[in-house]
């Protein structure tokens, strides 16, 4: 049983080759969603199909490039001591 999908342009004159492209994505990623793809990527001819997916790399990840927090002051009072000429 095929089933089909109603597409609506709300904004805008698409040309006849964003509207294949566009009907091409959604048409795949329905697919993959009913059939449980394993999210391999169709280049790899189903080699992938089964394993688990690679964790993120560590390039990826944005808290990386955040300021580290530093240590805990060893006194309440040390906020004001920082300031003082050595």
């Amino acid at each position: 049983m095929t089933q089909g999908f109603y597409l609506k342009v709300v904004r805008g004159n698409p040309t006849a080759e964003e509207l294949a492209a566009l009907i091409t994505v959604l048409s795949a990623r329905a697919a993959s969603q009913a059939g449980g793809d394993s999210g391999a990527h169709p280049s790899q001819n189903g080699a992938g199909a089964g394993l688990a997916p690679e964790p993120a790399s560590a390039w990826l990840d944005g808290s990386r490039t955040a300021r580290k927090p530093s240590a805990p002051s060893a006194s309440a009072a040390a906020w004001r001591v920082s300031g003082w000429a050595g």
